[in-house]
């Protein structure tokens, strides 16, 4: 009887940790659920905001000055907020880590950054999109230079379906503009640089740089510091005397101007933010197949709000592109599955 008990009660105990585990992972699934529906609501939102008003306020460097300032005081009133409710002090860098260690990261996200925004002047959003999602090869490229990734003949077959697929969705398109296609694909060779030094700053625990807001704070400066005298010098002048704000008609349209600008700048607070937080909670895996998915559905939507024109040459070459990404993150599952065994 005793040893009958004994098997009931083991069975009892293994059901209930059975259970505990399922809604332990239904619980995670619903949380990366909601990370990614709050990237895609951010990254989406300001790649259509940033083309409608760079648009019409074609200074594209100033306003991207503008957010870099807006998410520093962000992060850093988020950190004094944290330290007055839990009376921890929030980490600081020393001066020889934050210059070594944080400058690459920030001077490459700067350009990234200021270069995409400088391309919605002259390129449609689908055209954009399509060009940025090439980030991964540089990416993956300076990975394998930085030992992040091993060299693996795989990787070339990923590269050629990018590129490939790159060439044909430009190829005859009615809205290319060759200067904001090197622009964009400019800032997607940056991009490569930003997100491997990003990986190894945010990696190193004796940086303590995981959190999203500590990060930002410490980044951001350096973005600054970068893109404040290339603004100053090729849009001083027009920005000084613009009649949408220094110059402006009445204090209602210098506002009008500044609450738009500031929208922008919230929206890319919160976009820096859910990358951080949905890179730190899952993995860099979830990231490029959330991403993958959120190309599609932004030049689905910019062909149906943009009227943006995407011919069958131009589809098949987006299909070819995706493809090449989506080899790379099932090679990437299939090495983290192998390295885990």
């Amino acid at each position: 009887m005793t040893q009958r008990y004994q098997q009931l009660n083991m069975a009892e105990h293994s059901q209930h940790s059975g259970r505990a585990s399922r809604a332990n992972m239904l619980l995670e699934a619903l949380r990366t659920l909601v990370l990614i529906l709050v990237f895609y609501s951010f990254s989406i939102t300001l790649t259509f905001y940033n083309k409608k008003y760079i648009t019409l306020y074609p200074y594209p460097l100033s306003i991207t000055v503008l957010h870099l300032c807006v998410k520093f005081l962000l992060a850093w009133l988020i950190r004094q907020v944290v330290e007055q409710l839990t009376g921890c002090h929030r980490l600081e860098l020393c001066w020889a880590a934050y210059c070594r260690r944080v400058s690459p990261a920030g001077i490459a996200s700067s350009l990234d950054i200021g270069l995409s925004n400088w391309s919605f002047e002259f390129v449609t959003v689908s055209l954009y999109t399509m060009t940025k999602s090439t980030a991964v090869v540089f990416i993956l490229l300076f990975a394998i230079y930085l030992r992040l990734e091993e060299k693996r003949w795989s990787l070339v077959l990923v590269i050629l379906l990018i590129a490939v697929g790159l060439f044909l969705f430009t190829y005859k398109s009615t809205q290319f503009h060759t200067g904001g296609f090197l622009l964009v694909l400019s800032a997607s060779f940056v991009s490569g640089i930003r997100w491997t030094t990003a990986q190894v700053v945010t990696q190193r625990a004796e940086l303590g740089l995981a959190n999203p807001v500590d990060m930002i704070y410490h980044v951001q400066p350096w973005m600054v510091l970068v893109l404040l005298p290339l603004s100053v010098a090729f849009e001083g002048t027009e920005i000084a005397t613009t009649a949408n704000l220094f110059r402006a008609s009445s204090a209602t349209a210098a506002f009008g101007t500044v609450r738009i600008l500031l929208v922008g700048a919230f929206l890319a607070f919160g976009l820096e933010c859910s990358e951080y937080l949905l890179l730190s909670r899952t993995s860099s895996l979830t990231l490029s197949v959330s991403g993958i998915f959120k190309e599609v559905c932004t030049i689905v939507l910019a062909a149906g709000i943009n009227d943006d024109v995407i011919n069958p040459v131009n589809w098949a070459g987006m299909a070819l592109c995706l493809s090449g990404i989506g080899l790379h993150c099932g090679l990437k599952a299939a090495a983290s599955s192998a390295d885990a065994s």
